[in-house]
């Protein structure tokens, strides 16, 4: 079997397709290569690339080759057991090997194929098939958002937008009309030189100084037809077509307070950091809003928001009522499509999660187009998470989750945010 190896320098993206074609072949591969690295990843690298391992079985490609053919007669030496015409059995199933022994002196084998993902195409794979809920696009008059479509071609325009290809073919075609009437009568002219020098007309003969001179005015002619005119050059046409804005806002809540460590701590900041960076990859216009509250709820930056050490005690209704307070001076719910996620242990004053269930299903459950919660906490269920249940009774926009460790973030996430079909 041979092996073709291309060593030529290529320019940067030349081997773009067939990276795409790679990608696109051991995605299922891949994918399982990003859940596993993203578990395990620090806050702070979670973005960043990674080499994925590939079995070389999985990458092994199917070869023909050329059997013996047609039928054999060989005699092995040393056989005491079978006679010509014993049928023989099947080896039991497992190969009969005891995975025990010691190390041997021969055998040969193939590492595991790496291969390095881009940090683009390492969020691709992670945020494939995601999608926020209910996503309705809302034409508002005065905010129409205009995109540049391609219009075909036109003969006037800006020297960036030329088409080579097309003035190319432009140039040929006019060379090749302009250009027939002359080649025809060059055809005929040397046809009858030739057959003129054939029955034996020499130099001298005035016929064939004449037709040399015609033949030569035409060659001239000829190549004085440009390579390439004004008239030839196209350029590429793009025109403005309206089209309806997605305008999306989601309200990050994440409790700081007292009962949730600094384990659990991270592991919220772990999930808001996957949302952040699904939101910013997958969305151009989306507004944040970050709230953090222990007793007292406020709005903070994306600064503050993953890096203050600020902790107290819970109440979990201060962080409702002030989203719902942003939420009525900034984003009309007839507007902007408001999306929540809530992170939290789950432990809260028994009075309150009362008053939060109210909140949810009388002030903030109509204004949303999807609210997540997820509960982070490996033990029993507070009043909290019971006092959501029946707020996701109610509303079939409500999500909860539970994460009990950093391996359930990803999936988590990915189940709460999965794309719904229309």
């Amino acid at each position: 079997m041979s092996h073709f190896i291309d060593r030529r320098l290529n320019g940067k993206n030349k081997s773009a397709v067939n990276r795409q074609r790679f990608l696109r072949r051991y995605k299922s591969q891949l994918k399982r290569a990003v859940a596993d690295a993203v578990n395990r990843r620090s806050i702070t690298d979670v973005a960043s690339g990674e080499q994925v391992g590939i079995p070389s079985k999985d990458i092994s490609e199917p070869v023909f080759r050329h059997g013996p053919g047609g039928t054999r007669e060989m005699v092995h030496p040393g056989n005491k057991d079978f006679l010509s015409g014993d049928r023989v059995q099947r080896p039991p199933e497992g190969g009969g090997g005891s995975g025990q022994g010691r190390a041997g002196r021969g055998g040969q084998g193939e590492d595991d194929f790496v291969f390095n993902l881009s940090r683009d195409e390492f969020l691709d794979l992670m945020f494939e098939d995601l999608a926020l809920p209910n996503l309705v696009r809302n034409q508002l008059i005065g905010t129409t958002e205009f995109k540049y479509e391609r219009a075909g071609f036109v003969s006037d325009g800006a020297p960036s937008n030329i088409d080579v290809v097309r003035s190319l073919k432009g140039a040929i075609a006019r060379r090749t009309a302009l250009g027939a009437p002359y080649r025809g009568r060059l055809r005929e002219l040397e046809e009858e030189l030739a057959a003129r020098l054939e029955s034996g007309a020499g130099d001298d003969d005035p016929r064939v100084r004449e037709l040399r001179e015609e033949i030569d005015a035409l060659k001239t002619r000829l190549a004085r037809l440009p390579f390439i005119d004004t008239f030839d050059l196209r350029y590429q046409s793009f025109v403005k077509r309206p089209e309806p804005t997605s305008k999306a806002v989601m309200v990050c809540i994440m409790d700081v307070s007292g009962s949730m460590d600094q384990l659990r701590k991270n592991l919220a900041k772990r999930f808001f950091i996957l949302l952040y960076l699904f939101l910013q990859r997958n969305y151009d216009r989306i507004d944040l809003v970050f709230i953090r509250h222990h007793t007292i709820a406020q709005e903070v930056d994306e600064q503050e928001f993953f890096y203050s050490r600020e902790t107290g005690g819970t109440v979990v209704s201060s962080a409702l009522n002030l989203a719902y307070d942003i939420l009525k001076e900034r984003y009309d719910s007839s507007v902007w499509n408001i999306y929540t996620a809530q992170a939290s242990d789950g432990d809260n004053w028994d009075s309150d999660s009362a008053i939060c269930r109210d909140i949810l299903n009388e002030r903030l459950m109509p204004l949303m187009r999807y609210y997540a919660y997820v509960e982070i906490t490996p033990r029993q269920h507070q009043s909290l998470w019971y006092a959501y249940q029946e707020v996701r009774a109610q509303h079939r926009h409500f999500a909860m989750q539970e994460i009990g460790g950093a391996e359930d973030i990803y999936p988590v996430f990915r189940e709460l945010f999965r794309r719904q079909e229309a």
